[in-house]
């Protein structure tokens, strides 16, 4: 499965508790929809970036294609940035980058 990696290599990472994502997020967009362009992961979310709107939605989003709980994930770099990272808490690689291709396999359907 380490082969699924290699898209990802920039963008995905492991640490000693989890995976950690880098993600670029633009607020403010007319839907929500997770891109990988240019080697970059971009979520794009029609919220605001106001009161954690923005970052509360990440969150959401990535419980939802990861398949996990909301408090498995929390921000770790940019809480006030566009730039983020992000910590899946104990997940493996493999599962992450999983996920993340089964979501753009399904994604790339409906486009």
């Amino acid at each position: 499965m380490n082969n699924n990696i290699d898209e990802f290599v920039n963008v995905v990472g492991g640490s000693s508790k989890g995976v950690i994502i880098s993600i670029f997020v633009k607020p403010d967009s007319p839907k929500e929809e997770l891109v990988f362009e240019g080697n970059e992961l971009i979520f794009y979310t029609m919220e605001p970036p106001v009161k954690g709107r923005a970052n509360a939605a990440l969150i959401r989003f990535f419980a939802k294609i990861l398949g996990i709980p909301r408090s498995r994930i929390s921000i770790i770099y940019g809480k006030r940035d566009r730039l983020k990272k992000i910590l899946i808490m104990d997940a493996t690689m493999d599962y992450v980058v999983e996920k993340l291709r089964r979501y753009f396999k399904e994604y790339s359907k409906h486009k």
